[in-house]
């Protein structure tokens, strides 16, 4: 962040308490801030280990100006859960009117720090302004929602002394708080809400879907807490509109309730007021499968929930078992088999718990099976029924039932397109049954789905469209769908939400396209890999090509990044985590990426690989 601005220096924290079960440690490194000139560097916070949390230190007697900046940058960063030390460094005015939970931003490095022109006078010797700047990388806005985020960050810090006391401390300053990359890093984790889809069940049984909605919290304040008080609240303002919640309006926890976190034998009780007292058990179970579903990626040992009403009257319970069985939940459907395509262009499968080694692919039944028509690209139906493929030209897609007697009907649609290229995409199924697909040719561009995968195709529009879809992969839930948009030689990946007005008859529309991976300029290949992750092949703008994992909010996981795999074409992953990743590569056909191991080859001639969704 030095760079950010001539003559300033970055602030990365570098005074604060840490608390540990073995005692409490000073963390020192702090450089001091003159009120004018050059600043020196600070040193950045270690990140710190598991369980350890870091308190900031209350400004001293007599601080000068810059100790004033220091200290409160400090305390920005640190796991106080109401920011009361920060607000020892601002005047009683200006700590009653901040709202440090408004919002967060996040900069490249941390803020540069540096006096502003002060005029003249003897006014000037009691007033002091720095201004804070850098380069933004995200913000957090007050759901917790994260959004990607550009351009350069400038605000002002407004400084007084008192003239009783003597004391200098802050008495103007912008709602929210700042803090670089690594320091969000340590104070943040990103965790998924769910709700249920309001349009979308699952074909064959009626279930409700859940949705995952990914939120950042403060990784070592309170996380049950705050999480369960994010999920009561409601979706963010992305998703709201197409999911639901079974949580009444007005549902919150019981007033002075803290602390939350499972008991010894994993079981989690939640405490609720009023608003909830009178909900019936299927209402009830939903309730608790909402949070359920949230908590396990929070804590993956919880066991059961139990939810209670005013007076601590039990309302119900719920263990993972119920949960799975009252809704359908995408990360835990273990696909069946692994599918492509094989040398002579046949549709072949592959049971998803084979080594690779000694088992061999099989033709799937039915006419795609038995080469009635060569193949370029497959998607296979979520309950592994119906397969949709597109011939090996790219201009017609059919659809077919994977049982022995089935046979093979018109094309469903067909491109006009001139060039191959320039024709049908890859498929794609939702849970609902419904079956996605883009035209790419440049005369007439479209996005295309088909009810239940044979009714007619239905032109979806997507008014903020900023190019031409070269792919679409629509997330289990039938409420997000993954774009990858060209425009001008760019490919980008982007998040779009899927809005269905079933009683005005109006045609679907993706709405409100954001960037997934805003740091990717050529997307090669990409799939869905979780609730709210996708996984996806690009180039970042002058480095080379990559295989990573990414959120639908667009921030960064995280983790390590697949193996590298030169030459791939196209990727293949599974909401559930544990199944295997598998790729094409131009040099090794189809190979996969088993936990804990390197690629292993499955299939030298074979193309095209795709779990069913």
């Amino acid at each position: 962040m030095g760079d950010d601005r001539e003559g300033g220096a970055r602030y990365r924290p570098g005074r604060a308490v840490a608390y540990a079960v073995c005692g409490a440690v000073l963390l020192s490194g702090c450089a001091s801030m003159p009120d004018s000139g050059d600043l020196r560097d600070v040193e950045s916070t270690p990140r710190q280990d598991t369980g350890v949390r870091v308190f900031a230190m209350p400004p001293a007697e007599d601080a000068e100006p810059s100790e004033i900046m220091q200290g409160f940058l400090e305390a920005l960063t640190s796991d106080d859960p109401e920011y009361d030390t920060a607000r020892k460094y601002l005047t009683a005015d200006a700590a009653r009117t901040w709202r440090p939970e408004r919002s967060a931003t996040v900069l490249a490095n941390g803020p540069s720090v540096v006096p502003d022109h002060q005029p003249a006078g003897r006014e000037a010797a009691d007033t002091l302004t720095y201004v804070l700047a850098g380069t933004r990388v995200a913000t957090v806005d007050a759901q917790q929602a994260y959004a990607p985020a550009d351009g350069a960050y400038r605000n002002r810090v407004h400084l007084a002394k008192d003239a009783k006391s003597g004391q200098w401390r802050i008495d103007s300053l912008p709602q929210g708080v700042v803090m670089g990359k690594t320091d969000f890093q340590r104070n943040y984790t990103s965790v998924s809400k769910y709700y249920f889809a309001s349009h979308t069940t699952v074909r064959t049984t009626g279930e409700p879907v859940a949705v995952a909605d990914p939120v950042f919290i403060r990784s070592k304040v309170d996380p049950v807490t705050q999480v369960v008080r994010s999920l009561l609240t409601g979706p963010t303002s992305w998703l709201g509109p197409v999911v639901r919640s079974s949580f009444p309006t007005g549902t919150a926890l019981r007033k002075g309730v803290s602390g939350l976190a499972p008991d010894d034998r994993n079981n989690l009780t939640v405490p609720l007021n009023a608003k909830a007292a009178r909900v019936g058990s299927d209402r009830c179970t939903e309730m608790a499968t909402q949070l359920l579903f949230t908590l396990r990626n929070l804590t993956p040992t919880l066991e059961s929930v139990e939810l209670q009403g005013p007076g601590g009257r039990r309302l119900c319970d719920l263990n993972e078992e119920g949960a799975e069985t009252a809704a359908w939940h995408a990360s835990a459907q273990r696909p069946d088999n692994l599918y492509f395509l094989d040398g002579k262009h046949r549709l072949v499968r592959l049971p998803t718990g084979a080594t690779g080694t000694g088992t061999s692919a099989v033709p799937v039944p039915g006419p795609l099976g038995r080469g009635e028509r060569q193949l370029r690209s497959v998607a296979v139906s979520r309950d592994e029924h119906t397969v949709a493929g597109v011939d090996a030209d790219g201009r017609n897609l059919y659809v077919a039932s994977l049982e022995p007697d089935g046979s093979l009907g018109n094309p469903v649609v067909s491109s006009l397109g001139v060039n191959p290229e320039d024709r049908l995409t890859t498929p794609s199924w939702d849970a609902g049954g419904d079956l996605w697909v883009a035209d790419r040719d440049p005369r007439d561009p479209k996005l295309l789905v088909m009810e239940q995968g044979v009714g007619k195709p239905v032109r979806v529009t997507v008014p903020e469209l900023p190019g031409r879809i070269r792919d679409v992969r629509v997330a289990a839930d039938g409420v997000r769908v993954a774009l990858v948009v060209e425009k001008d030689g760019k490919q980008s990946l982007l998040i779009g939400r899927i809005a269905r007005d079933e009683d005005s008859g109006e045609r679907p529309a993706v709405v409100e396209l954001r960037s997934a991976a805003p740091d990717l300029e050529q997307v090669t290949a990409m799939s869905w890999a979780g609730d709210s992750r996708l996984v996806a092949v690009g180039l970042e703008q002058g480095g080379v090509h990559q295989m990573r994992y990414v959120q639908v909010d667009g921030s960064t996981l995280d983790g390590p990044a697949p193996a590298a795999l030169s030459g791939v074409k196209a990727i293949a992953a599974s909401e559930d985590e544990r199944v295997p990743l598998v790729a094409y590569s131009e040099d090794d056909g189809v190979v996969r990426l088993p936990a804990g191991a390197q690629w292993q080859k499955v299939d030298k001639d074979g193309t095209a690989p795709v779990y069913p969704g």
